[in-house]
């Protein structure tokens, strides 16, 4: 009987993880969008602990004056004011329940921060349709498919892109504007195991993804164009999934930055804990695909393997690959060996960390779009 694989366990100390998040909110990256400089200053002046009850109070705390701001903004018709103060709680609260709801108090400040997104984007430019999509697994009772379903200004019918992203990114993060101006809609929902979405990442998500692009193929505005999907970070593993197992669907995906096999290896889990993500990377990785624990994903995480599980050579819809070179939360490896075989793919591989820079995702909002309006 093989005996389970033993890592040496590290914990990032709480002020390298508050200098990594101070850096990254100076330059509002991941997952400080829409988040002001002096809030993220305030609170991490209050906190000295990762722990999860702390962390979400003076975050929540930090917030709520936001919140408090935008509901009498609202009250005395100032819509822009509004906007602007929701989407304020919205982020901090956001940050209150990094990077995953998986502790009663980062539970209850990721229901606020929906919330408060929900309350904001009825004053966007293009405000979102909220949809519900029938979905029943095989095992337990029905429970739709949130999402939010973004339209160009232009008549239809049109393409749609569905997107996702990762473990820490949900769909209130997706920006429409790229793929608006594209004449695209866009269809934005949770991966499985976070967010909103019925299941997490151990259970039925072949019926997931069927009940989620056959009603994408049928929707009265797509008519009949072509939709495609792209997921981001951790999200990436399941466009890279459908491509493989959903390629009747979809005219192009996008695997922007996801694990494929050896980040699921554990002498890469043991490596990534000494990388770019700030902490708890393989707790929040649990988290998102069923399992409870850093140690149960140790044990486990083989089994998402799209390698061992056979698909990779399945004939794929074309699948564009983007990364990072140098990226140490998934192995640009992952990414290659997607290269090495089944359907020829496309890749755009940058210099430097996680995803690459940002204009990689305008790249995949163009290729994308290429991709969807040939005849």
């Amino acid at each position: 009987m093989a005996q389970p694989y033993q890592i040496k366990r590290y914990v990032r100390p709480f002020p390298e993880v508050r200098h990594i998040l101070m850096e990254r909110a100076r330059e509002q990256r991941n997952p400080f969008a829409e988040t002001r400089l002096e809030d993220v200053t305030a609170a991490f002046s209050k906190l000295s602990t990762l722990e999860p009850a702390a962390w979400a109070a003076v975050f929540s705390e930090v917030a709520l004056p936001h919140e408090e701001k935008a509901k009498a903004a609202e009250a005395a018709g100032n819509k822009q004011e509004a906007r602007d103060s929701y989407l304020a709680a919205f982020a901090t609260y956001r940050i209150a329940r990094y990077p995953a709801p998986n502790s009663p108090a980062k539970t209850e400040a990721y229901l606020r921060s929906k919330d408060n997104w929900l309350k904001a984007a009825r004053f966007f430019q293009c405000p979102p349709e909220v949809v519900e999509i029938p979905f029943r697994p095989r095992a337990g009772s029905a429970a739709p498919i949130k999402g939010y379903l973004y339209r160009p200004s232009t008549s239809g019918p049109h393409p749609m892109v569905v997107s996702w992203g990762g473990i820490d990114g949900y769909k209130e993060d997706r920006l429409p504007g790229p793929f608006l101006q594209e004449n695209l809609l866009l269809l934005s929902v949770d991966m499985p195991g976070v967010g909103e979405a019925p299941i997490n990442g151990s259970q039925d998500h072949e019926a997931f993804f069927d009940a989620l692009f056959g009603w994408a193929r049928s929707h009265p505005e797509v008519g009949r164009k072509p939709i495609a999907a792209m997921g981001a970070s951790t999200g990436g593993y399941w466009a890279a999934r459908v491509a493989h197992t959903h390629a009747d669907f979809l005219r192009a995906v996008v695997n922007h930055g996801g694990p494929v096999h050896f980040a699921f290896q554990p002498d890469w889990i043991e490596k990534a804990q000494f990388g770019e993500y700030p902490f708890e990377l393989g707790e929040t990785l649990a988290f998102a695909f069923g399992l409870e624990s850093f140690d149960d994903w140790v044990q486990h995480a083989g089994q998402f393997s799209l390698l061992d599980q056979g698909i990779l050579d399945n004939p794929a819809a074309p699948l564009l690959c983007l990364n990072g070179v140098d990226d140490s939360i998934f192995p640009i490896r992952d990414h290659y060996l997607l290269m090495e075989h089944g359907s020829p793919k496309t890749a755009r591989f940058y210099p430097g960390g996680h995803m690459g820079p940002p204009e990689a995702r305008a790249l995949a909002v163009r290729w994308v779009a290429d991709m969807l309006h040939r005849q």
